[in-house]
């Protein structure tokens, strides 16, 4: 990615405004953001905003430059606290992106609302409120006419909200008619994360009707996903693609292919310290030790995933990893632990808790 260090020549200039430099360090934070690199983009937006939990310095600071600076910490905080698995991080991120999304309305910014609004969704997302996200993601289409990145991350995340709400046809629709609009921008980030949902819609289609070409093309999806992702240098997502192929080789029996992928994935959401997303791979091998008959094994990796899932606030992930541990432990025969999980799963899908 060449912008990241024209941003950073732009910023040794010493006559550069106040306001410029804000705005100059929020873009080269965003760059850093497509890569996946979001405790260095924290670390860039020290001279304003040093940690998660804490306000931003805005003084001096015209309405809309504040806005951004608030807009780029929020998203850092969802981020950063949805990896790192930091309590209560997606509701200070929610209030720190809705404050940029009130300035942005103030001075009727069109595109800033439905870049606020977007990210803002994604936050909702994370806490399992998908209706508000849905509705969130409405406002931020209705406001973008043309093609760009915004618009494009917006299309992505409302293909994310209907596959997480089990509306697999609706997201893939929505994503298809779409198609244009990707091949248009030039951000193999979101051009990555297009082909990786897309891929994972199909993959979700071929589970519940296994007939047609659906993981065919969803393993060309996958590759796609693959290509864009090393281009953009961003390795949490080449970790989720390698996590997804574990899910499509576990869906037709090839269990100790879907072992490779896995634990490639884990490896990398090990060494980048996204505890909550190896934990989500940690159900997933679950599931296929289950397939092969491991069930101690399976127990093992589905207590360790209930136990990482329940630090991230994450309740629909929690839920997940809680179905897979009840599952194993009733193969072993442990009921009063299954009965246990049972409670606490109903307790989760009534009250998120």
């Amino acid at each position: 990615m060449t912008l990241l260090p024209s941003l950073l020549r732009e910023l040794e200039n010493p006559n550069l405004s106040v306001d410029s430099r804000a705005e100059l360090y929020c873009e080269a934070a965003k760059a850093l953001e497509y890569k996946g690199e979001y405790e260095k983009a924290r670390k860039l937006l020290s001279d304003y905003w040093t940690r998660i939990g804490e306000r931003p310095k805005l003084e001096g600071l015209e309405p809309s430059t504040a806005a951004e600076l608030l807009l780029r910490a929020g998203v850092l905080t969802g981020w950063i606290g949805s990896k790192n698995q930091i309590a209560d991080s997606q509701e200070q991120a929610k209030n720190l992106i809705s404050e940029s999304l009130s300035i942005f309305e103030s001075v009727s910014y069109r595109k800033k609302i439905a870049e606020a609004q977007t990210e803002l969704a994604l936050c909702y997302w994370r806490t399992g409120e998908l209706n508000e996200a849905r509705d969130l993601l409405n406002e931020a289409l209705s406001c973008l006419p043309t093609h760009n990145e915004v618009k494009a991350k917006a299309v992505l995340r409302v293909g994310i909200v209907e596959c997480e709400a089990a509306s697999y046809t609706k997201a893939f629709r929505v994503l298809t008619k779409n198609a244009l609009l990707f091949q248009k921008i030039n951000n193999d980030t979101l051009k990555g994360s297009y082909h990786l949902e897309r891929g994972t819609v199909l993959r979700h289609l071929f589970e519940s009707k296994p007939h047609g070409d659906y993981l065919d093309r969803a393993l060309i999806e996958y590759a796609a996903a693959s290509y864009h992702y090393e281009r953009a240098q961003h390795k949490p997502y080449l970790a989720y693609v390698e996590n997804q192929l574990g899910l499509v080789y576990f869906a037709i029996n090839r269990c100790e292919e879907a072992h490779q992928h896995l634990d490639r994935a884990r490896r990398i959401f090990v060494s980048i310290k996204d505890a909550g997303t190896a934990a989500q791979v940690d159900e997933t091998c679950a599931c296929v030790f289950l397939k092969q008959g491991r069930i101690t094994e399976a127990e093992e990796a589905a207590r360790a995933a209930v136990r990482n899932q329940e630090k991230t606030g994450r309740h629909g992930l929690l839920a997940e990893a809680l179905i897979t541990h009840g599952r194993a432990l009733a193969r072993l025969k442990r009921y009063s632990g299954a009965v246990c999980f049972s409670t606490r799963l109903r307790l989760i899908r009534t009250y998120g808790q």
